[in-house]
């Protein structure tokens, strides 16, 4: 089967998405995710959005391991 409509998204975007990355700096890349920065909301492309992400990700579980371990050393000075 043909594949017409691959893309079909990024054809309306001017110069079919591409451009330089506010974030990395690289040019001629497809910037597509758009993400708030230093309260801006501005279009990178997608190894600065997967960085993020994974970056979110870690604080996330470090956050949620700080929790667990603040908890858990509070509930032996109350028994």
């Amino acid at each position: 089967m043909s594949k017409a409509h691959r893309g079909t998204g990024v054809r309306t975007e001017p110069n079919h998405g591409r451009g330089k990355c506010p974030r990395c700096g690289k040019e001629n890349v497809k910037v597509l995710y758009e993400k708030e920065i230093d309260g801006n909301t501005v279009k990178i492309c997608k190894v600065c959005n997967a960085e993020l992400k994974n970056i979110a990700r870690k604080e996330a579980r470090a956050s949620k391991a700080a929790a667990a371990a603040a908890a858990a050393s509070e509930a032996p000075a109350e028994a």
